[in-house]
């Protein structure tokens, strides 16, 4: 992989981060008024957005590629503005934001289990779900403020998505081309436990938001088959008509 490879997703971070600051924020004032069901999923998954990324920085940095380092520490930023966004939408909610969550406590210890590469596939399992999850957020509620951040999210969601699998090509071709594929078939098994947990942790809400718990979990392991092949073997189509 080319150090041009990142550069250009250097470039398409900051571009994007150029249009955030055009755009400006959603109208805060307008409130939002939701489920306290679908207000507990959104406290949970603020969690989940909330870190300072250390810890993939470290690593991205050990990896050699300025470049990668640098589209890293964009994308860091991208994630902290999404816990900024949610936490800025449940006050306009009149909710708090929690001070942590034990499923964001398991996944954060399971990243930095090993080096980047384990990271990184921790890491895209929180990714391929709160793709769906978004979506339903977006598409599941009349709330228009609601609409208008998951909408935002899930826009930048659907960019990290390539952008990690870019990567982890590159990590998985330094393993033997036998093991390639059975990781990626452990990786589709640990997503899967994942979002049934999430699943069932957020029925009630999902519920209210017109996804039952077995269409989630459904289009969830739908998207990872394109995950999978975009990790052993890039098209940069794939990701034409996503989300």
């Amino acid at each position: 992989m080319g150090t041009s490879d990142f550069a250009e997703w250097t470039r398409q971070f900051e571009d994007e981060r150029d249009r955030r600051s055009a755009q400006g924020d959603p109208d805060w004032t307008r409130g939002a008024t939701l489920h306290p069901a679908v207000w507990a999923g959104i406290q949970r998954f603020q969690v989940g957005e909330d870190g300072d990324g250390a810890n993939l920085v470290a690593k991205a940095d050990q990896a050699g590629d300025a470049d990668y380092a640098r589209a890293v520490r964009l994308f860091v930023a991208e994630e902290q503005n999404h816990a900024r966004l949610l936490a800025l939408l449940l006050a306009a909610g009149g909710r708090k934001t929690l001070a942590g969550h034990w499923s964001d406590t398991v996944f954060v210890r399971l990243r930095r289990l090993m080096g980047l590469r384990m990271e990184l596939l921790v890491l895209m399992i929180a990714e391929v779900v709160v793709l769906r999850y978004y979506r339903a957020l977006r598409d599941g509620t009349d709330d228009a403020l609601t609409s208008d951040v998951a909408a935002r999210i899930l826009a930048d969601e659907q960019r990290h998505v390539p952008f990690h699998c870019e990567r982890l090509h590159a990590s998985l071709a330094e393993l033997p081309r036998a093991t390639r594929r059975p990781v990626m078939t452990a990786w589709r098994l640990l997503l899967l436990a994942a979002t049934l947990v999430v699943a069932t942790d957020h029925g009630p809400a999902l519920r209210r938001l017109a996804v039952n718990r077995r269409r989630f979990v459904t289009d969830v392991m739908a998207s990872s088959t394109t995950v999978v092949s975009a990790i052993l073997k890039p098209d940069p189509d794939a990701w034409a008509n996503a989300g």
